[in-house]
């Protein structure tokens, strides 16, 4: 006798009949509600959400100030183009991003919908800034699928068969203390890390044609590796002296994650650049890009922009998060929720020698699965199995790194302590499990 399919199987079951294999399956949970930091099954199960549509719900599912924005724009006009129609919602949210993101003494912005359209943006303005071609990345980094973000994203799992890719893009390791210190202390690495830097611009590429080094300084999909600070510094002064365009990717990272707009903020790094998107709009396509006036109005008329620059609608939504994260205080709650995360994964890390590394800032925090404590063998199978059974068990998570050995948590920052406790504890309990068989 065959077994009934839950409406969720049902579900999934469709999508592998209809949606292109391609399209990433992170975790087998589904949805058919969602409110603050709880997500409804298909099948009716309550189900804590630790991945946040990968860093985008900050604010929680359907906050009401953001779902009330959204249907009162809908209901005066939808869409216009920002390139034919000037219209109030996206002066307003340029406004308020300059005021919480500054470039210096005089910021400008340009809006578009996602991700790599604001990295792909970025790099445009930076090139028409310099007159340069060069763009300097890093190992492990994540900036998108489209051709210029996907040319400077790390993993090649992602870029298998899709070249070829842009040219004048330049790599170097990412200064990840954890993988790569060996017996050197965290000042040592960072000063043979920023060596490294200046030997490659003798022999990697010529510093005078980079027209711009973009880096997350938190690596999301990377691992939540963070940017040593001494680093971030010595690159800063890196580009000031060759006069390279300093791009900081804050798109998982910014809005309330790591207890700020952004995590630039933290590091007392202005770069030349920023970019955002994901917890902009509480799930509404939005990204932005801010910099220094100069160096944003260097781009030609019509170089950069594109049809839904900066709906009305989704910039309604992003001007309500802005400041539903102000009137809650969401930066300083990311802050107490990364707290609790990280002093439950160290206890883990005390317990369990399969965890060899947790890190992140604020609320965007991670362990690393690794083999007999070696930073070098990833154990990507134990972190699969892991996000499996919680899914079974109420918890939705996902993993990250080049490897797929990395838990990382992007919980709402709504998340109560009960429901994040709660969380923690399934999580720790599915790793408990199988560790124990495994041994």
């Amino acid at each position: 006798m065959l077994k009934q399919l839950t409406k969720s199987e049902e579900l999934l079951e469709r999508r592998k009949n209809v949606v292109a294999s391609g399209v990433g399956v992170f975790n087998t949970a589904t949805a058919m509600a969602a409110k603050g930091a709880i997500i409804t099954d298909s099948d009716g199960r309550e189900m804590i959400d630790f991945a946040g549509g990968i860093g985008v719900v900050n604010a929680g599912h359907c906050p009401e100030p953001v779902v009330k924005a959204i249907q009162e724009q809908a209901a005066k006009y939808i869409h216009t183009s920002f390139n034919v129609v000037t219209y109030e919602p996206y002066i307003e949210l340029c406004e308020k991003l300059v005021e919480i993101l500054p470039h210096g003494d005089n910021t400008k912005v340009m809006l578009v919908s996602t991700g790599a359209e604001a990295v792909e943006n970025a790099i445009k303005i930076a090139r028409q800034a310099t007159k340069r071609q060069g763009v300097l990345c890093f190992t492990d980094a994540f900036h998108g699928r489209t051709l210029m973000a996907l040319s400077i994203t790390s993993k090649i799992d992602y870029k298998v068969n899709c070249g070829p890719f842009a040219p004048e893009v330049y790599r170097l390791p990412f200064p990840n203390f954890y993988r790569y210190h060996e017996d050197l202390s965290l000042d040592a690495f960072v000063d043979r890390e920023l060596k490294n830097l200046r030997e490659a611009a003798k022999n990697t590429f010529d510093p005078h044609n980079l027209a711009a080094v973009i880096i997350e300084p938190i690596q999301g999909e990377g691992g939540f590796n963070p940017v040593p600070k001494k680093y971030f510094h010595g690159l800063r002064d890196f580009c000031d002296e060759y006069g390279i365009m300093l791009i900081a990717d804050e798109i998982q990272s910014g809005f309330g994650r790591v207890g700020n707009w952004s995590s630039w903020q933290n590091y007392n790094v202005t770069p030349d650049i920023s970019t955002y998107a994901k917890s902009l709009g509480s799930g509404m396509p939005i990204a932005a890009i801010l910099g220094r006036a100069e160096v944003m109005d260097s781009a030609a008329p019509s170089s950069i922009g594109g049809t839904y620059i900066g709906n009305p609608v989704c910039c309604a939504a992003a001007i309500a998060t802005i400041k539903m994260i102000k009137d809650e205080n969401l930066n300083q709650r990311g802050i107490e929720v990364g707290k609790i995360i990280e002093e439950r994964f160290k206890k883990m890390k005390e317990q369990y020698p399969e965890i060899g590394d947790v890190r992140g800032m604020g609320a965007m925090m991670a362990m690393e699965f690794v083999k007999n404590g070696d930073p070098r063998q990833p154990d990507g199978e134990l972190c699969h199995q892991i996000v499996k059974n919680c899914a079974e068990n109420g918890l939705i998570i996902i993993n990250a790194g080049t490897f797929k050995n990395i838990i990382r948590v992007l919980c709402p920052l709504v998340i109560t302590d009960e429901q994040l406790h709660k969380g923690l504890d399934i999580l720790e309990n599915e790793l408990q499990k199988l560790t124990q068989k495994i041994i």
